[in-house]
């Protein structure tokens, strides 16, 4: 008889643990097969500073799910918090979204990203301006997830910005970047450029900072041993343009750009992404969650297209003269150049 009952015993404990097991992965995938049923759907978005790209992704986002029929105070509640560019404020924001048990959350570069995963299991994460998705240890591949991450990357192709450089700046030899050496997408994209560098004929001159605080003076560090400064998809760079224009061009070392709104900023050029584009392909990811998508399935997704965009201004300034073949196929802007 005894040994009936731990046999028994020893069955359900089994077969408990059975059942534990094909559970443990279903967290955020079974959350959110719930969403669409949901009268108001509550949406944390976590944007770690700023400036118009970011700003330009958040946008985008909020169209794509307008154009969906999800509207703020009709169907959606969005808590939008930004970081000011400050790490530790993306944990205080992404544990403040845990505790509200916030149904999505949507968060706007890298760091915003890396706190929401290392706080949040168990509820879809929409990211967008976060460079390299996998080697920031947030989904497992770019095919196959894994993890409650998707959305969008802004990787660019670095052979695209350095072939602008060639056609622009031909006398350029050395290339100066500045970056942020907290932010791991920044540390990527410098990885890339020193390797890509080799080919085009180009040697690269770094410098790193922490915070906006370091810029002039890690700018000035290397604005006399340069020909050119390329500026990354790095937060806190972007969010000190002005400076950086101003420095540079007193020295008439031109700036190329990773995207748009950095030749809006008062760059020269750029071979990008439109931040806008890319927020509205995340927005229609998220509706895609909403309405039952697995998130763990679905493949990050890159910018469909790129541009070449060129600031008049910075040109005249600097007396650099555009080869025509090239000026007629880019967008042409004006302004931040003083």
């Amino acid at each position: 008889m005894v040994g009936k009952k731990k046999l028994s015993c020893l069955m359900a404990f089994l077969v408990s643990l059975s059942f534990l097991g094909g559970c443990k992965n279903i967290g955020a995938s079974q959350s959110q097969k719930t969403l669409k049923d949901k009268k108001i759907i509550n949406i944390g978005i976590s944007q770690f500073v700023e400036h118009p790209a970011l700003e330009s992704a958040r946008k985008g986002f909020m169209d794509a799910l307008k154009s969906k029929g999800y509207e703020e105070n009709k169907n959606i509640k969005v808590d939008f918090q930004n970081a000011q560019g400050d790490m530790a404020t993306t944990q205080t924001i992404a544990q403040n979204f845990a505790s509200k048990n916030e149904d999505l959350i949507f968060a706007i570069a890298t760091p915003c990203a890396q706190s929401a995963f290392n706080v949040i299991k168990e509820k879809p994460i929409l990211i967008t301006a976060v460079t390299d998705p996998v080697q920031s240890g947030l989904v497992k591949s770019l095919e196959v997830p894994s993890t409650n991450v998707t959305g969008t990357s802004d990787s660019v192709s670095i052979d695209k910005q350095l072939q602008l450089i060639k056609d622009i700046i031909p006398r350029a030899k050395t290339i100066g970047v500045v970056y942020n050496t907290s932010e791991k997408n920044s540390e990527l994209q410098v990885k890339d450029i020193k390797k890509a560098a080799e080919k085009f004929g180009f040697n690269i001159k770094t410098s790193g900072v922490t915070n906006v605080n370091e810029v002039a003076q890690s700018l000035n560090s290397i604005v006399g041993k340069i020909d050119v400064l390329y500026v990354p998809t790095d937060n806190t760079i972007v969010s000190s343009m002005p400076l950086v224009v101003n420095e540079c061009y007193k020295r008439n070392i031109p700036i190329i750009g990773a995207e748009s709104a950095h030749v809006k900023a008062g760059a020269v050029a750029a071979n990008g992404i439109d931040y806008y584009k890319l927020g509205f392909q995340t927005g229609i990811m998220a509706v895609d969650i909403i309405n039952g998508k697995n998130v763990e399935e679905m493949s990050i997704q890159t910018s469909k297209d790129t541009s070449t965009v060129i600031n008049k201004d910075a040109c005249e300034k600097l007396n650099i003269s555009i080869p025509k073949e090239l000026e007629e196929k880019a967008q042409i802007v004006t302004g931040g150049v003083h």
